[in-house]
């Protein structure tokens, strides 16, 4: 897999043809986009972090490596969510879409790197 097959992108940022299928990976609703306005292709809920893990690193937002420690834990956890995701990246280039403001430190950004380490 070529290591721009799967990207991130916030669901605020305009689509684009090259983002290909775009899957938000979000527990919540982005706030202030109607459902039927967001261009996407898939609302993966079960491999968002659980609402427990979301809610401490809101909290913890500064312990961003033991947030990417838990996060994988959960990721391990969904096989077949991630598999889904391994496969459809096979077929065409993955947008994965999410609402935080701190581009670098999100769960969308850690959903990517695991997904590129997991995929043969």
């Amino acid at each position: 897999m070529k290591k721009d097959q799967i990207q991130t992108k916030r669901v605020y940022d305009e689509p684009a043809d090259s983002d290909g299928y775009r899957v938000l990976v979000d527990r919540l609703w982005p706030r202030g986009i109607k459902k039927e306005a967001l261009k996407h292709d898939l609302w993966l809920k079960e491999i968002t972090p659980s609402s427990a893990l979301r809610k401490w690193f809101h909290e913890n937002a500064e312990q961003w490596a033991e947030f990417r420690q838990r996060y994988y834990a959960e990721l391990d956890d969904q096989p077949a969510a991630v598999q889904q995701l391994i496969d459809q990246s096979q077929q065409q280039r993955v947008t994965l879409l999410y609402a935080a403001k701190d581009e670098q430190h999100n769960n969308a950004n850690v959903l990517r790197d695991y997904l590129r380490a997991h995929a043969k």
